[in-house]
């Protein structure tokens, strides 16, 4: 459980996962801040608060998934919201944070949008982000206010260790991914892998080679989102042509863009793990081999060590008392 929190916080969801807002309240042991999500036949939106807010601590959950730009609008008028209503602290608790794939200028006459969101919620006068694997990490230095960035490592390797695996190999899809297959490959003990591969288009990808060792292995495979599921579908044929007795991959975030779904469907992948920053949507929902973990303990012991000012770093730290 929770530490316990004091009556001044207050934990608001925007209308993109209500649901993991939910469990994070219930996790922490306090009912849910009451907020009005009004939409005009125009589209604009308004934010009602029907808490009291003046001088609290105020978190804002809202993850800006698909649609990104309306998720994003509306967490902006959230804070805006909570700030003319005199709250002393806003925190944007943003799980998935849209447009961090954007940190840098790839070509000329490009824009950095990754900064930009930063610049936005800052002029909102947003006082501190909390988010979940960041697709860059340099998106934290954007930001002249405090950033919280969390890792959903210790949920989802809790589950694998469950599985109890007899022969596994952590494999990262592509060099890339190196750093983050490495720290699962030793907290679970397993042996890493590395597979050597070409960029087509935007949403196709070729996997050349396996520098490493995966016949008869248990394959695991780590990314922070999986979007068209081009590199884990096509890094899953390759290790089945290698010899791989299973493959199982996961993923922080799952926004399942086309088209995802019937790539995940006919890849030899034997199971599909995500957390739930996202909100499923439509045929996703259908996918047999998903496998969805909460994310929500996670949050409520770092919204309520934010209020109650303790490390956030301890929560890593203790891989004895995992969440």
């Amino acid at each position: 459980m929770a530490t316990s929190v004091e009556n001044n916080l207050r934990v608001f969801s925007g209308s993109a996962n209500p649901e993991l807002t939910s469990k994070i309240c219930d996790y922490m042991g306090i009912p849910m801040g009451r907020a009005r999500i009004e939409q005009f036949p125009d589209g604009e939106k308004l934010v009602r608060v029907d808490d009291d807010v003046r001088g609290r601590d105020c978190f804002i959950v809202q993850p800006t998934g698909t649609p990104v730009d309306t998720n994003l609008m509306e967490l902006l008028i959230f804070i805006d919201c909570l700030h003319r209503a005199s709250a002393k602290r806003i925190t944007a608790v943003m799980p998935y944070f849209g447009y961090a794939r954007q940190d840098r200028k790839s070509e000329g006459r490009t824009p950095i949008s990754a900064k930009l969101v930063a610049n936005l919620l800052t002029t909102a006068k947003v006082d501190r982000l909390l988010a979940i694997d960041l697709h860059a990490e340099q998106v934290q230095g954007f930001f002249d206010i405090p950033v919280d960035h969390l890792t959903a490592e210790p949920v989802l390797a809790d589950y694998f260790r469950k599985l109890d695996l007899p022969d596994m190999v952590v494999v990262s899809p592509d060099v890339g991914n190196v750093k983050t297959a490495n720290v699962y490959a030793q907290d679970l003990g397993g042996d890493l892998a590395v597979i050597d591969k070409r960029r087509i288009s935007g949403g196709e990808v070729d996997a050349k080679r396996i520098i490493g060792e995966v016949k008869g292995k248990d394959v695991l495979m780590f990314d922070d989102m999986i979007t068209t599921a081009g590199t884990i579908c096509s890094a899953a044929y390759l290790v089945k042509e290698q010899g791989a007795r299973s493959i199982r991959v996961a993923a922080t975030h799952g926004i399942f863009a086309s088209p995802a779904l019937e790539r995940l469907t006919q890849a030899p992948i034997d199971e599909v793990v995500i957390t739930d920053t996202l909100t499923l949507k439509g045929e996703a929902r259908q996918l047999k081999k998903l496998k969805v973990l909460t994310i929500s303990k996670l949050l409520g012991e770092a919204i309520s060590r934010i209020h109650n000012y303790q490390s956030i770093s301890a929560i890593f730290e203790k891989k004895q008392e995992r969440l």
